[in-house]
Order: C-alpha cells, then structure tokens, then sequence
C-alpha cells in the first residue's frame, strides 16, 4: 500500500514487453518538497513457496538464471498474471507454481499457509512477491509439469540442518529463498539457530 502523497510530475516509457515496463520518472515524495528523477522498473507480482514435506523437509530447486549466468538452489515461485488477482487467486497460483516446478502438491489435510509479501528490490523496482508456506505436500501422481522455457535442473527434498549449513555456506543466494526462510524462523515455523 503506498503511503502518503506522492506524485508523478512526468513519466516517459524506455521499454515495455508482457512481463515488465521500464519508466523514467519525475516524483515528489510526501517527505520531499523537491522532486526527484528516478528510472523504474515495473514488474508483475509473484508468488514464492515453500514446500514443506510431513517429516519437516524442504523442497528446493535448481534452476539455471540467465541475468547472473548460474543454477541456484532456490524455492519455487512465479509470476501472478492477473494485476487485479485477489487472494484466493493468487493461493491459486501458488499451488500451480508448487505442481509446475516441483511435482508436489498439498496432502490431505495440507494447508497452504499465507506468509504476507515483501518487495525485491525497492529501489529499482515495485515487484511483490507473496510468500506462502505449502505444509504437508505429497507428489503429484502425474509428476512436475513444468513450462517449456524453464531450466529446472533438480528437485530435492532437504533437511532444516541442511538449509541452514546451504544458507551459511552461500549457497541458498536467491533473495526469494532468503526471504521466505527469514519470515519462517521469525514466525517460529522453522529453526534456522546454529545447533
């Protein structure tokens, strides 16, 4: 929710394509009598899940990304399409990113827990990313689905000890990762505390 009153003096588009817009703008702040220039990028929401098996494992994946050229470890997320999704769509699109990427999906008596949203990277861009925890999952009888661009390398099932040991070792280095298991340790839901 955008707080204050902000205004945009003057916009002008560089770039814009399906999933993102590139905006240069001229904005006064509510804090800020004078105006600043600012270039932004305007991304679609996304959805971020952490698979959680009954015995207490998490499942990530590795996924090549091409902007920093590696496969990273990381949980599975993806784009809302909808603008205007409200929440049980974007619970929907949870859900689908989990079977997609994954090849799991909730067990009976599963619960898709909300997590609240964070922001990726608020001074370049306005991308949200919703945060749920998928507790008790099971596979999926048909397997991932994944789409045809993706470069899911591997699905693994992982112990809570060895998160924290990938986490303290840089090799969990994706933002959504991070975040999500720091909203989880706050939320006492799981320990990432040296043992």
């Amino acid at each position: 929710m955008k707080g204050g009153n902000w205004n945009t003096i003057s916009s002008e588009r560089h770039f814009a394509n399906p999933n993102l817009e590139v905006v240069t703008e001229r904005v006064q702040s509510p804090a800020r009598p004078d105006p600043r220039t600012w270039t932004v990028v305007y991304r679609k929401a996304a959805v971020v899940v952490a698979p959680m098996t009954r015995d207490g494992k998490i499942i990530l994946i590795r996924q090549e990304r091409i902007p920093i050229r590696q496969a990273i470890w990381e949980m599975p997320s993806g784009q809302i399409d909808d603008d205007n999704a409200d929440q049980e769509r974007i619970k929907d699109v949870a859900l689908r990113e989990l079977r997609e990427e994954t090849g799991y999906e909730l067990a009976p008596g599963g619960e898709l827990v909300p997590l609240g949203h964070y922001f990726s990277s608020p001074g370049f861009t306005d991308e949200r990313g919703y945060l749920f925890l998928a507790r008790s999952i099971q596979p999926c009888a048909e397997g991932p689905s994944r789409e045809e661009g993706e470069s899911i390398l591997d699905c693994r099932q992982f112990t809570v000890a060895e998160i924290r040991r990938m986490i303290a070792d840089n090799d969990i280095c994706d933002a959504n990762t991070l975040g999500i298991c720091a909203t989880l340790a706050a939320r006492g839901l799981l320990s990432l505390a040296p043992r």
